[in-house]
């Protein structure tokens, strides 16, 4: 009696993750269809881009760097067809909190630094 192979769960992961990315892409379209949101000319070839990428490649990054190595979309891919989708279902951006910099010390510290 043969053995069965193991199954190899990179693999698997890869394909879920691809079929992940790939309904992802499908629904943020189709919410924009539906609800007559009308994306840019950008967003559009976004969408059509990754989507024949992860068709073709698996994924729609080449660089390693940019993502995880089981995802099929990169970080900021990811990030972007978020803002598609939020866009499509009519929500607003989330406001940014503003930067602090560098500040300085207080003077009571900085003399208390110095004994």
């Amino acid at each position: 009696m043969k053995r069965k192979a193991p199954p190899d769960f990179r693999a698997l992961a890869r394909k879920a993750a691809q079929r992940a990315a790939l309904n992802a892409l499908k629904r943020a379209r189709r919410t924009a269809d539906k609800a007559g949101v009308k994306l840019s000319d950008w967003e559009g070839e976004f969408l059509g881009s990754v989507e024949d990428r992860v068709k073709t490649y698996g994924r729609a990054f080449g660089d390693p760097e940019l993502g995880a190595p089981g995802q099929a979309l990169s970080a900021m891919q990811n990030r972007k067809l978020k803002e598609i989708t939020a866009k499509a279902k009519g929500e607003d951006k989330p406001p940014r909190r503003p930067r602090r910099g560098f500040r300085s010390k207080p003077r009571g510290e900085e003399s208390a630094d110095q004994d």
